[in-house]
């Protein structure tokens, strides 16, 4: 019986091992799962860390970059767009909304959709996108004439495509100016409008997305090809609307549920002259509570655009999103009070869209300090215990960090650039503010390396006139007095910071040439990779700061970084396209870079 149980435990362990060697043997035709690292979503995950585990490309080699290959899209404008990588696919969102995949190995185009924009819509803000959602055999994309679409991810068709708003809204224009203001006969390139530029994020079968350019505010042209945006005016009015985030079905398109940046009660807030950080304002308190019975409808026109793509803690299943200026930019004429939830990090219950908790960086906000770069999530490491926090890096120049579950603000960073007269009001001679409209940190999203607590973030020197305008009244026309943000003569840069998360002190910068917009990406390669309007494309170590590795583009490199691994190789990938804003040279290209063989 004895000899009988031996041998019949030796068949087994013959066949198991035989059954293992034909596995493995099996699996060895195909990519290993350690072998291929997707970059799945906008912030390659729901934390919006943007932060690869890949340490292929790494300090000691990454001078041995070279470019595996070069994707030019034929559509030349300001390009912002996150590649997305899935299965060996990589999709893009172009200017105007049209959309590629390409073989991320080889860059080949797989299929095109060429968006049809509607005409009788005009585009607030530029033709723009950050990117799509890829999730269960589709593709997502918000469009510049406000319509979320989805699309086969095989075969780029058409599934479904709705407006996410009823109709257009009125909106400023140089009607509003006097004929004799130099203002009044410049070109325009962007105003109070409706469109979405941020890409969707998916879960949970909800494709989330939310409106942009409602409190745009006017933007008139560069004055020379290679300036930051000639001024941007804030003119009063009743025009714009409220703002909103919204889920909708992947499968068919119906509305779930939908947040509104204005609450229709409440809006004017607790009438704040400082916030908890220790930011104080000049507000003319007793005037605006008087102004209230004047402007009961102020929320009707309130603002609050929804830039960036969300981050979803999903073991509590919470959404977070930061909101944009209220409307009228910089003109408060008409919105007396706080002007909620404008200026705010934002905390949804993601399946309901219902309010957990809000935090209002700048109430009354004057200046166009909104919450354009992207929340992150990560594990804080504060005297000796562990938190769930939510950051953010804010135009007003400081990182935010706050407990994800009340809002509680646990620590705000040294300043990342210079300020002056943050918070100081437009006057008729002008005022020199920074960081101002431009921020601080715009758009571009930061990385997070959580396990050395360290948060890298672009940023953008760039002074602004914050000036005064009125023409006085006559001949029974009433007196036009608004705001304006201009550049100014000063010397403007961008500075790359590495900061401590738990201390919240700086801890290297590189200084460039010009301000920084687009996006960070950190790896486990101990590397930061990041762009420049000069079209440079740069590597540095994560630790010192030492920059590594360079290389250059024709146009501006103004988008985020990614990294992909596809049979064992590792990739970095960047759009080339510039930035009209900032003056930066646009142009149509995806760079890829691998090691060279």
């Amino acid at each position: 019986m004895k000899r009988y149980f031996n041998l019949n435990f030796l068949a087994k362990s013959i066949l198991i091992a035989t059954a293992g060697l034909l596995f493995a043997c099996a699996q060895s035709t195909k990519p290993n799962v350690s072998q291929t690292q997707d970059w799945p979503s906008f912030g390659r995950d729901y934390t919006s860390q943007r932060f690869s585990p890949s340490t292929q490309i790494n300090t000691n080699n990454v001078k041995d970059l070279v470019q595996a290959w070069q994707y030019k899209s034929g559509v030349t404008a300001s390009f912002q767009t996150t590649p997305i990588v899935q299965d060996g696919v990589m999709y893009l969102s172009l200017p105007f909304n049209h959309v590629v995949a390409l073989d991320a190995k080889t860059g080949k185009e797989l299929w095109r959709y060429n968006h049809d924009r509607r005409k009788d819509w005009q585009m607030c803000c530029g033709p723009a996108n950050r990117g799509v959602a890829v999730a269960g055999g589709r593709v997502f994309i918000g469009t510049v004439d406000a319509r979320l679409i989805a699309l086969n991810a095989k075969t780029g068709a058409k599934e479904w495509d709705i407006d996410v708003v009823e109709a257009a809204i009125s909106t400023e224009d140089q009607d509003s100016l006097d004929k004799n203001d130099p203002n009044s006969a410049r070109k325009v390139t962007g105003g109070t409008g409706i469109g979405i530029a941020m890409a969707p994020v998916v879960y949970k079968s909800k494709v989330i997305v939310g409106i942009t350019g409602v409190g745009y505010g006017l933007h008139i042209d560069n004055p020379t090809a290679d300036a930051p945006l000639g001024a941007v005016i804030g003119v009063a009015g009743r025009y714009g609307r409220p703002g909103f985030l919204a889920a909708y079905d992947v499968n068919s398109g119906k509305r779930v549920w939908q947040f509104d940046t204005i609450p229709d009660k409440g809006w004017e807030g607790k009438f704040a002259e400082a916030t908890e950080d220790g930011a104080t304002f000049n507000r003319d308190v007793a005037a605006e509570k008087s102004d209230l019975a004047k402007y009961p409808d102020a929320a009707r026109f309130g603002g609050g655009s929804a830039w960036s793509t969300p981050a979803i803690d999903t073991a509590t299943d919470t959404l977070y999103f930061g909101t944009g200026n209220p409307s009228p930019q910089m003109n408060d004429i008409s919105r007396p009070g706080d002007n909620l939830y404008t200026v705010s990090l934002v905390a949804l219950d993601v399946n309901t869209g219902k309010l957990k908790w809000h935090y209002q960086q700048v109430p009354h906000d004057l200046w166009g300090y909104d919450l354009a770069s992207p929340p992150v999530l990560f594990n804080y490491k504060q005297n000796g215990k562990i938190i769930a926090a939510v950051g953010q890096a804010s135009k007003t120049g400081w990182f935010y960090v706050h407990n994800r579950t009340t809002g509680k603000l646990l620590k705000k960073s040294d300043a990342f650039v210079p300020q002056l007269n943050m918070f100081k009001k437009a006057t008729f001679e002008g005022t020199v503010v920074y960081p101002g409209i431009l921020g601080g940190s715009n758009w571009s999203p930061v990385s997070v390396d959580e396990a050395n607590q360290r948060v890298f973030v672009a940023g953008i020197h760039s002074p602004i006139k914050y000036t005064l305008h009125e023409t006085p009244a006559k001949d029974g026309t009433p007196a036009i007095r608004y705001a304006a943000s201009e550049p100014t003569s000063d010397e403007r840069w961008g500075l790359l910071s590495a900061i401590d998360l738990s201390t919240g002190k700086i801890v290297w910068q590189d200084k460039t040439a010009q301000p920084l917009i687009g996006g960070v990406l950190a790896t486990a390669g101990g590397l930061v990779f990041m762009g420049e309007g000069s079209g440079n494309f740069n590597a540095y170590n994560s630790q010192t700061g030492e920059l590594l590795w360079q290389t250059k583009s024709e146009f501006g490199v103004n988008a985020p970084p990614i990294t992909y691994t596809i049979e064992g190789v590792q990739f970095i990938a960047v759009a080339s396209g510039g930035n009209s804003i900032f003056g930066y040279k646009q142009g149509d290209a995806v760079l890829v870079y691998k090691l060279n063989p």
